[in-house]
């Protein structure tokens, strides 16, 4: 039996099925959270043996030592977290309970980006003109080095919160107020160019699976325009130039990073001059639905295909792409609260709907979502095809032509 600890097994949304993935490959699992157990979605209480609740899941000494004495006598083999914030717990409680896998030093450059891109520098891997700021005046210093556009994001943040591009010094000083509540952030060069994901699933520093998503538009422009409908493709061509050179970068971070099993997901820009550019990485899976848009592009489990890697080093599936899976987030407009109106959605599904694999929208009545809290925003859209400019355009009509109305 392999015995798996997993910190909050029941948030964010996607972690009960990376729950339900280690029991379906026959993994006892111990639940860490300072949730009841009541309160966990259905699906993550079922995947589960036993469950720790303790007070706070931040006072990271309390809950290596509660988890020390719970697990006391018994062999542990993974610690697993694969939401941003509790990485360097599971790497606490990696090195108290002796198992293998990323520790304390080796998380923190996927945590701190700054110390994230100085490992990277090193390593003679593509990334922009960077540095932290701790104060305005240091914030202003840095933007001399890096030049403009930049963008000012936390030093450990995740998604795109608290971020914000600056295209001239007026803007850098409104950035500059809008962040006086984050301690530490990161100042760097805005890339210019198209915005990819480079995900994997490892095992014992093989990739065993990889994807490369293409956001529409970039993240951080979506986020600051809210009349965008946000979409991301799954590619099925992972061989096409420009992503093959994505690849290769990604494969040069995992190395320098000394990333060796479970999920990765890392960000990269292609730019108009041919040049491939890091982003970010988090040594842990997307959020936003992306794992289910790998499971459209492939007709997989990949819930159940990390597990079975972290467990038992291989998987089984036949994780070939057979076709582009979009997704796209739909936002409602308009001056109200509730959502009064839905159109165009009977007409895209008539032309569309053998292609769409998933489709969940507010309901008339119900409030609208803040997008800004809840990336889904007030629902999303999954279409996928083999042909990726036919996927484009389903997506693009989805995010154009299909309308909700909060008046």
């Amino acid at each position: 039996m392999i015995n798996v600890v997993m910190i909050s097994p029941g948030f964010p949304a996607e972690m009960p099925h990376f729950a339900r993935g280690l029991k379906t490959v026959g993994a006892s699992v111990l639940g860490v959270g300072d949730q009841p157990l009541a309160a966990l979605d259905p699906m993550a209480r079922a995947s589960l043996d036993a469950y720790l609740q303790t007070p706070n899941l931040w006072d990271e000494i309390a809950v290596v030592n509660a988890v020390k004495d719970r697990v006391r006598g018994q062999t542990i083999h993974h610690v697993e977290c694969l939401w941003e914030p509790g990485m360097v717990l599971a790497a606490r409680i990696r090195e108290a309970l002796g198992v293998e896998g990323l520790n304390v030093e080796q998380t923190i450059p996927f945590r701190d980006k700054v110390r994230m891109k100085e490992v990277l520098e090193q390593a003679g891997v593509r990334i922009p003109r960077y540095g932290r700021a701790r104060s305005a005046d240091e914030a202003r210093s840095v933007a001399q080095h890096t030049g403009f556009p930049l963008i000012i994001k936390p030093i450990a943040g995740a998604g795109s919160a608290d971020t914000y591009t600056c295209r001239n010094q007026a803007e850098l000083e409104n950035a500059i107020q809008l962040t006086r509540h984050v301690p530490e952030v990161t100042i760097e060069e805005y890339v210019e160019g198209d915005e990819f994901t480079f995900d994997t699933v490892c095992s014992q520093g093989e990739i065993l699976f990889e994807n490369v998503g293409w956001y529409r538009p970039k993240p951080l422009d979506a986020r600051l325009n809210d009349w965008i409908s946000p979409q991301c493709i799954c590619l099925r061509d992972l061989d096409a130039p420009h992503v093959r050179k994505g690849r290769e970068l990604g494969r040069a971070v995992l190395n320098a990073l000394g990333f060796r099993t479970g999920f990765s997901h890392m960000e990269w820009f292609y730019t108009p001059q041919g040049e491939a550019v890091f982003g970010e990485i988090g040594a842990r899976a997307p959020g936003a639905r992306l794992v289910h848009m790998m499971n459209y592009s492939c007709d997989i489990d990949l819930f159940v295909g990390w597990a079975e890697a972290v467990c038992h080093g291989r998987i089984s599936q036949d994780t070939s792409k057979k076709h582009n899976a979009a997704m796209v987030f739909k936002r409602a407009s308009g001056a109200g609260r509730i959502v009064t109106r839905i159109e165009g959605l009977e007409g895209l599904m008539a032309r569309y709907g053998r292609d769409v694999v998933n489709l969940e929208l507010v309901k008339l009545g119900e409030p609208r979502r803040d997008y800004r809290k809840v990336l889904v925003g007030d629902g999303w859209v999954a279409c996928r095809n083999p042909d990726l400019a036919y996927t484009a355009q389903m997506a693009d009509d989805f995010g154009s032509k299909l309308n909700i109305f909060a008046d």
